[in-house]
C-alpha cells in the first residue's frame, strides 16, 4: 500500500499499474523501460504541462476535429495509462481507435481491446493487413482504420512508424516527453507532455474550438518551434537547479 502523502505517490501508483498490466499481458516488458525513460524527461519539465504543450494540445484538437478520418493509435502502455482519457477524446473528436503493437500477438490485441472497451472506447476491429511500409509488426493495420486515416494520433510510439505514416501522406500527432526522439522530430505535431496530462487538454479543446481558430492553429503550426520551446524549458529548469 502506497501512502497518499508519499511525495512520489502518483508516480509510484502509475508504476504499480504498469507492472500489473505487464503481468496481465497488456504491457510488454520493454514498455516498462520506455516509461522510465519518459519519466526522466518529465522531471526536466517539472512534471507539468507547459504553455507550449498547451498550445500543441489545442493545435492537435484542431487537426482532429477538421480531419476527414482521424484515428487514435493505442499501444499497451497507452491503454494501461490512459484508457479512460482515450475514451473521452474519442467521444469529443469522433476519432476511430485502433490497437497497434510492436510486440504484436492476437492475445495482446484482445486484452488491450477489452481494457479499452471497459472504459467506453469503441475499438476498430477486423482483419489487419501489412499496409505500412515497415519490416516489423507495426506494419500491420486495418485498411478502414489507420490505413484510411488522414490524421493519426500516436501517443507513446516509435519513430520509424511515425516516419512511415508521414511517407504515406498522413498527418501525425505525437505525444512524447522526449523532444529529441525520432518520433518527436518526425511528427507533423508533437505534444511534449505526459500522456495523461495531455489528452484531457486535447479533449477540452475539441469541444471549444471554432472553425476560425482551427484554421489559424493549423496554418501557423510549427513543430520545430514547439520542440525548441520544450528543450528551452528543460534547460531553464536545469539552470535553476544548479543555482
Amino acid at each position: 500500500m502506497i501512502p497518499e502523502d508519499h511525495p512520489r505517490y502518483r508516480s509510484l501508483k502509475v508504476r504499480e499499474r504498469l507492472a500489473r498490466c505487464a503481468r496481465e499481458g497488456i504491457v510488454a516488458m520493454e514498455g516498462l523501460a520506455a516509461h522510465g525513460r519518459g519519466e526522466a524527461f518529465d522531471y526536466l519539465l517539472g512534471e507539468r504541462t507547459t504553455e507550449c504543450a498547451r498550445h500543441a494540445c489545442r493545435t492537435a484538437a484542431a487537426l482532429l476535429v477538421t480531419a476527414r478520418h482521424p484515428v487514435i493509435s493505442v499501444n499497451g502502455n497507452t491503454a494501461a495509462l490512459a484508457a479512460r482519457e482515450i475514451g473521452e477524446l474519442q467521444r469529443a473528436s469522433g476519432a476511430g481507435v485502433e490497437v497497434s503493437l510492436f510486440h504484436r500477438t492476437e492475445e495482446r490485441i484482445h486484452r488491450i481491446t477489452d481494457l479499452l472497451e471497459e472504459h467506453g472506447v469503441e475499438v476498430l476491429t477486423g482483419e489487419a493487413e501489412r499496409l505500412i511500409p515497415l519490416s516489423h509488426d507495426r506494419a500491420w493495420c486495418l485498411r478502414e482504420g489507420i490505413g484510411a486515416a488522414d490524421v493519426v494520433l500516436v501517443p507513446l510510439e516509435d519513430g520509424d512508424r511515425c516516419a512511415a505514416l508521414r511517407s504515406m501522406g498522413k498527418q501525425v500527432i505525437a505525444i512524447d516527453l522526449n523532444p529529441l526522439s525520432r518520433t518527436a522530430r518526425m511528427a507533423t505535431l508533437t505534444i511534449v507532455d505526459e500522456v495523461t496530462r495531455a489528452l484531457p487538454h486535447v479533449t477540452d479543446a475539441c469541444g471549444t474550438l471554432g472553425a476560425e481558430e482551427c484554421a489559424r492553429l493549423i496554418q501557423t503550426m510549427d513543430n520545430t518551434y514547439l520542440l525548441r520551446a520544450a528543450i528551452q524549458e528543460m534547460r531553464e529548469r536545469l539552470t535553476h537547479a544548479l543555482d
